[in-house]
Formats: C-alpha cells, structure tokens, sequence
C-alpha cells in the first residue's frame, strides 16, 4: 500500500531551504554567464592552487629562514605565495582558453554544460556545508530540522565525509 505524497510549497520550506535554493541558483547563473570551460578550468586551477600550496608550501617557506624565524610562519608564506602564484598562471591559461572556445562559436553549447556544472557544484557546496555544520550543533535548530531539503542533500555529505583526511574526523571526536 502506497502513502500519499505530502503537497510541498513555498510556504511549507524554512529559511534554511530557501538559502539552499539561492545557493544552488546563484551557482547555476554565475556557471551559465562564464560557461563550462571556464568553470572546469577554474575549478582545476582551485584544486591545483590547494595542492600545490599544500605540497610544496613548506618547501618555498624555507627559503625565508634567513628571514622569518617560526617554521609555522614560513609555511604560511611558502603557502599562500604558491597559492596564490597557482591562481595566477590558472587565470592566465583560463583566460587563453576561454578566447579560443568563443572564436570557435560553441559559446551557447559551453553555456549550456555550464548550467550542468553549476547545478553540481552547487549541490556539491551545499553537501560540504551541510557536512560542516553536522560538527556544530546547528543541526538542533528548528529552521534545520524542520528544513524539507536538507534530508536529500545528507546522503551527499555522508559520502563526501568518506572522503574527509583522518585529520577532520579527529576534529569531531574532541
């Protein structure tokens, strides 16, 4: 025996449901104006940045020994100075690309899977703070729990969190 579905609308969604929505919009309309290549190769050259700031940060701070005495600080600095190096360049080749794709005349094609990707990244930034805020106890609030769109959004955290470090579960377990 099948239930009824409950009627949803707009009155029946809490605050927190509707900041889902402006999220997820907002994403899809600024993936719709820069289109899918710039997109993916800004998200690249975000990944990128983390990664070469994390890798190698240490090894750039050190060349500040002479100068900066806390290892920690030379970190910080060999870090955002690769960081935000690996910005740079990424927007450079982002630049370069993007040119190419619009000479080709595939801009409305690229608009197109940009939407696409902005609707997944937006549900991707939505699960990772949904994800953030279970560590916090936002999750007892009434505009939480009484939220209609952060059930589907949950199982998207859950499998985001398999692949959190070790380091961020240590955190939750303080």
């Amino acid at each position: 025996m099948t239930q009824p579905q409950a009627t949803v609308t707009l009155a029946s969604l809490s605050w927190v449901d509707y900041l889902i929505i402006a999220l997820i919009a907002f994403s899809v309309f600024i993936s719709l104006i820069r289109g899918f290549v710039r997109e993916t190769l800004s998200l690249i050259t975000w990944v990128a940045a983390f990664l070469v700031a994390f890798n190698f940060g240490n090894t750039l701070g050190d060349l500040f020994q002479n100068h900066v005495s806390s290892q920690t600080s030379r970190l910080i600095i060999g870090s955002v100075i690769l960081f935000i190096g690996t910005l740079i360049i990424g927007a450079i080749v982002n630049y370069l690309i993007s040119s190419l794709v619009e000479k080709t005349g595939l801009s409305s094609t690229d608009r197109v899977l940009g939407v696409a990707l902005g609707g997944a990244r937006g549900v991707l930034i939505v699960s990772i703070l949904i994800l953030l805020a279970s560590y916090t106890s936002i999750p007892n609030e009434q505009p939480w729990k009484s939220s209609l769109l952060i059930p589907h959004f949950e199982t998207c955290s859950n499998w985001i969190q398999g692949f959190v470090p070790q380091a961020f579960n240590f955190v939750n377990s303080q």
